[in-house]
């Protein structure tokens, strides 16, 4: 994949704001919960005033979800960046598998304390959980745009890939939350990867 020019120092500066507010946020919110703290205090904490923290935040949800920043239009970037001769669908398989090998938190396969206590925060709290429609719904759009085709069959594709790989991480989700660890859920996980993808494969035209 080409990449684009390197990020400013601004860029760069603003970045780093963004990453040190949602932090500090996320902290708070572990701590005393999500609706027990407020705005004024997340600023507080991140020693910034309410309208600059509102500068990179419109809401407390946001604060939460910049974690899913970078992973919004991540399908999209795996199918315009894919090699000569792989379909779109065989790029994202083989993203995801890798995703579960190296304990991405995005394909549910991941047991460490922070990432299942975030995880607890995200599902537990129905205010971000209504927020991840809006997410999905950007990453579809994102991959649709990058399946190209008619916009309406691309749409389609879209949808039904994003919804596998949700199924697939929201399966591993829920068993490490009953208890099992990752490495016991790997091997499981992979075949039900397998599973999805071959469907979608057999399912979708290039």
């Amino acid at each position: 994949m080409t990449q684009g020019p390197a990020p400013s120092l601004r860029e760069l500066k603003k970045r780093r704001t963004r990453e040190a507010l949602s932090e500090a946020a996320i902290r708070l919110f572990l701590e005393k919960g999500f609706e027990n703290v407020s705005v004024a205090e997340v600023a507080a904490a991140a020693e910034v005033s309410k309208p600059t923290l509102f500068r990179y935040f419109a809401s407390k949800e946001d604060l939460v979800l910049h974690r899913f920043a970078d992973h919004e239009d991540e399908a999209a970037r795996v199918v315009a960046g894919r090699a000569e001769g792989v379909s779109a669908v065989e790029a994202l398989r083989r993203h995801f598998v890798a995703g579960l090998d190296r304990r991405d938190p995005v394909t549910g396969l991941c047991d460490h304390p922070a990432v299942l206590a975030y995880q607890r925060l995200l599902y537990g709290t129905p205010s971000l959980v209504a927020r991840l429609h809006g997410y999905r719904e950007r990453s579809e759009q994102a991959l649709a745009g990058a399946l190209g085709g008619p916009a309406i069959e691309a749409r389609l594709a879209a949808g039904q890939i994003v919804a596998v790989q949700r199924v697939l991480a929201e399966e591993n989700v829920r068993r490490i939350a009953a208890g099992e660890s990752a490495d016991a859920v790997e091997g499981d996980a992979v075949r039900a990867a397998e599973v999805g993808f071959a469907q979608l494969a057999r399912g979708l035209p290039e």
